[in-house]
């Protein structure tokens, strides 16, 4: 009977030992929980120089931090937005994408036909594209995120007849004569502009022009002392007023209705040179199309409707002060 206990004994010891030695390995696999997906996405605004594709970088970057934690993903977000604006170079940077193996590429398109081409590659390798702000309609594109853009042509008009009365000569400042949504906003302001017969277009009535501030102001400049008859201008993208003092007549005597409400811009209000700015989603042009990638990407989701339009926001005098304090978190100042 002694030797029995004994036995019984020595076995409860070794069982115990061994579920004691198992139980850290068990615990210790609970840590071994799979990687991260790691997914890329390639950002390509029209230009650096250009403040509303810093607002559009940054709402890119803060959802990419945002998203990452919500799919338990890691997102590495590669910025090849050029300098200054250069479709050949948006392609090239598609391309390299491409070759790089990126699962998404969101690009603003500075000229369509250029990067079509380029689009429907990465496409056919299997990367989910879409536009922002500036579409490739005819590319293989899943989505585009951005402005009606013959609607806010015909809201600047109507905008603009408001502030005059509905009478007097316009001018529109146009930006780069290659890019589809400028051309858009042009076609639909002057289809607006038949509609008020006391109104009528400068000849010549729109001036392109390089897409920086300061080739915007001289073209503003330039624009108004060959035709001192201009009382009024439609600025489809608000590129001059970006820079300081660009607006040299005295605050009133012009009208100004325009596209974009950046920090820069605001102070024209303020001060009476300009009358009504029309405000891009600009910080969602990059937060939206990381959501909407990531979508695609990661469920093969795509929105109902391939074209995703946000509604301009009414900047005036009365609500200026309101809607600067957005920019502080929009570019983190």
């Amino acid at each position: 009977m002694k030797k029995y206990s004994i036995l019984l004994l020595a076995a409860a010891l070794v069982f115990g030992c061994t579920k004691k030695a198992e139980e850290p390995a068990a615990s210790s696999s609970n840590n071994n929980a799979p990687p991260k997906r790691k997914i890329v996405i390639g950002f390509i605004g029209k230009s650096l120089s250009n403040d509303v594709f810093q607002a559009a970088e940054a709402g890119a970057r803060d959802a990419s931090k945002e998203l990452a934690d919500k799919y338990n993903v890691d997102i590495d977000l590669e910025v090849r937005t050029p300098n200054d604006e250069d479709p050949t170079k948006q392609a090239e940077a598609v391309e390299a994408l491409t070759r790089r193996g990126v699962d998404g590429i969101a690009v603003s398109c500075s000229e369509a036909n250029t990067l079509v081409p380029s689009i429907d590659a990465a496409v056919a390798k299997g990367v989910a594209v879409m536009c922002f702000d500036s579409d490739a309609p005819a590319s293989k594109r899943f989505a585009y995120y951005g402005t009606d853009d013959r609607a806010c042509g015909k809201e600047i008009i109507d905008e603009l007849a408001k502030v005059m009365g509905e009478k007097g000569v316009v001018a529109i400042l146009g930006g780069n004569q290659s890019a589809p949504n400028l051309q858009n906003r042009v076609a639909g302001a002057k289809e607006e502009l038949a509609k008020y017969p006391n109104m009528k277009l400068n000849d010549p009535g729109v001036f392109y022009h390089v897409e920086t501030p300061e080739k915007a102001a001289e073209a503003v400049a330039s624009a108004q002392n060959a035709n001192p008859g201009i009382q009024g201008w439609g600025i489809i993208g608000g590129w001059p007023l970006f820079t300081a003092d660009a607006l040299k007549w005295p605050p009133g005597s012009v009208k100004v209705v325009s596209v974009d409400a950046l920090p820069a811009e605001l102070n024209y209000l303020k001060d009476g040179h300009v009358q009504v700015l029309l405000a891009q989603d600009c910080y969602g042009w990059g937060a939206r199309s990381i959501a909407t990638l990531l979508e695609k990407i990661l469920t093969n989701k795509v929105p109902a409707e391939p074209r995703i339009i946000d509604p301009l926001t009414r900047v005036t005098q009365d609500n200026v002060e309101a809607f600067g304090k957005n920019w502080d978190k929009w570019l983190k100042k």
